[in-house]
């Protein structure tokens, strides 16, 4: 009988851990479906400058 005491007492002992380390796991993954939800949080990259290379490489390549 005591045994089974010592292993409920280190069990209970535990899971106030395991369920921190749970709720740090998911927190992540339950956050995905807000995140997706809202259409104004997009981040996009900033447009890239366009230098105009690859019309000139189109003209030089038809020319030769």
């Amino acid at each position: 009988m005591n045994r089974i005491v010592a292993n409920a007492l280190r069990t209970l002992r535990l899971l106030p851990r395991a369920t921190l380390i749970l709720m740090v796991l998911a927190a992540p993954v339950l956050a995905v479906p807000t995140m997706r939800a809202d259409a104004g949080s997009t981040i996009e990259a900033p447009a890239l400058r366009k230098n105009g290379v690859g019309f000139v490489l189109l003209v030089s390549l038809q020319r030769g």
